[in-house]
């Protein structure tokens, strides 16, 4: 928790927060993202949309995993929370439902339908369980998923885009 005086200053309270937030990350994780030539500042912008996607902390390794495929041979990541995220608070809630149409209609800097590789910046605060998902990724051969039909908070994976489809409901 942060305790701040009345006439503390935006730049005082950013750094404690970056401060707070970097003594929180442990050595080894700062170590082995810097190994694998990840900026923090990348590692958090991509753990933010893992920690936004996975609605099971479980399959955020292999969440992470499929956007670095992705990544990895320059696709697109094609995130939805980055939409929603582009929409802010415009249709009342600032995670907003989306439809297709929105994938290529909300015109922003973070629509990954929009634009290749990561958004100017994170969408949300990760918690570290998202971090170590990015920095230490479930490798796979998937470079796509879906929320299953089963409305459990988990994902069908899939290895190519006619699999994908075919998961649809």
């Amino acid at each position: 928790m942060y305790q701040f005086p009345p006439d503390v200053t935006v730049t005082e309270v950013r750094d404690a927060l970056v401060e707070g937030f970097l003594s929180a990350q442990d050595a080894q994780l700062r170590a082995d993202l810097s190994a694998q030539g990840l900026s923090l500042f990348d590692v958090v912008t991509l753990a933010s949309i893992v920690q936004r996607e996975a609605v099971q902390q479980s399959e955020m390794p292999l969440i992470a995993g499929v956007y670095r495929n992705r990544l990895d041979i320059g696709m697109k990541l094609d995130a939805d929370p980055t939409v929603q995220y582009a929409l802010g608070n415009s249709r009342g809630s600032w995670w907003p439902p989306i439809s297709a149409v929105d994938y290529n209609s909300v015109v922003s800097p973070y629509n990954t339908y929009l634009v290749a590789g990561l958004p100017p910046g994170p969408i949300n605060s990760p918690g570290l369980p998202a971090l170590r998902a990015v920095v230490y990724p479930q490798a796979s051969d998937y470079y796509y998923f879906r929320a299953d039909c089963r409305d459990d908070g988990f994902h069908d994976f899939a290895r190519t885009y006619e699999e994908h489809l075919a998961n649809g409901c």
